[in-house]
């Protein structure tokens, strides 16, 4: 049996995790930063470091407790070594290094996206190359087709906010707390859709990409108005961020070439409006649709374990110059888009 640890500290959950081969999570123990970042209706880079650097190591103690097992049982150690807040990942990448180091073990450096990429094949082993990527998270909204380990073809990419960041300053707009994007589904549930004329970006267009921008500046104008209900601005907005979803995601399955599922990943992926409608969507394609468990979507090092168990087995190991990365696209050749999509 092989065995990874995988180590995961790119924004605000610090975890550490040991994963087995055949897909058995040994041990996943995280640590929430809620508590510290709350105050500040946000994520505070150098708070989120300096707690990413107190909790690591005794979560990586717990692990193998939890497990039975110690650093000499296991085969390699995976890290996340971007994209992210940069003291956070190097937290976790110099934590994994010194692992490394220390044991004899090969070490793994792992686009954090990436993990967000292959977990839905640690939730469901049957899933085979290539397949329809949604991933959606607080920082990236992105159409991918995963062809193999580390081989990704970006069809689409946000050209200004991602859709996780637009929950989150709804959120704080409507003042419904941190985290956001929870919290706005959780207004949604009482509200009505369709009450607040909001825009749906790009719905229709020939463009593949996303755009949230213009949808979080006409929340704004609603919220001010006093005209409609902080439930019925919730669910209005949720309900045009589907709509842009599934639109856009259809758009990239009939030019994307054939593939075996459609699968959405990230921490929006939670949202359960959102996962109903993308299986819709699949139902209606005639084709299967796969979301990891919720706790796998958001941020997690099961799914940077799993990353690096499929790397494993590939043969690749990286050496202790491996830098850490605020950025790392996961197709670096694709075409550079207008907008913040440069980025991506």
């Amino acid at each position: 049996m092989t065995i990874i640890l995988g180590l995961e500290s790119s924004c605000d959950e610090t975890a550490a995790a040991l994963v087995a081969n055949d897909g058995t999570v040994l041990a996943h123990k995280l640590a929430t930063q809620e508590a510290e970042h709350r105050p500040y209706g946000g994520v505070v880079p150098e708070i989120a470091a300096r707690a990413h650097a107190e909790a690591l190591m005794p979560l990586v103690d717990a692990a193998f407790r939890e497990a039975g097992l110690g650093l000499r049982d296991i085969d390699a150690i995976a890290a996340t070594a971007g994209p992210g807040l940069i003291g956070g990942v190097m937290v976790g990448l110099v934590s994994g290094k010194a692992l490394a180091h220390a044991a004899g073990k090969p070490l793994i450096a792992i686009n954090h996206l990436e993990g967000h990429a292959l977990s839905p094949r640690l939730a469901d082993p049957s899933l085979q190359f290539p397949y329809l990527l949604l991933l959606v998270s607080g920082g990236h909204c992105q159409l991918l087709r995963v062809e193999g380990v580390g081989r990704y073809r970006r069809l689409a990419t946000t050209i200004d906010d991602a859709a996780g960041e637009a929950f989150d300053k709804t959120a704080k707009m409507l003042g419904l707390g941190y985290p956001g994007g929870p919290q706005v589904e959780k207004a949604a549930q009482t509200g009505d859709p369709a009450v607040v004329p909001l825009p749906r970006p790009l719905v229709g267009s020939g463009e593949p990409h996303f755009s949230f921008a213009g949808l979080k500046s006409a929340v704004m104008r609603a919220h001010q108005s006093g005209e409609y209900s902080t439930q019925d601005i919730a669910a209005s907005f949720t309900q045009a961020v589907v709509d842009c979803l599934v639109d856009r995601t259809e758009r990239a399955l009939d030019t994307g070439g054939p593939v075996s599922a459609l699968v959405v990943a990230g921490g929006v992926a939670a949202n359960m409006t959102i996962r109903q409608a993308l299986a819709g969507l699949a139902a209606r394609r005639d084709m299967p649709f796969i979301a990891p468990p919720l706790w796998l979507c958001t941020d997690n090092a099961a799914m940077i374990a799993w990353a690096g168990l499929e790397h494993f087995r590939e043969g690749h190991e990286d050496g202790m110059n491996v830098p850490a990365r605020p950025r790392w696209p996961l197709d670096p050749d694709a075409e550079k888009v207008r907008g913040a999509g440069v980025k991506a």
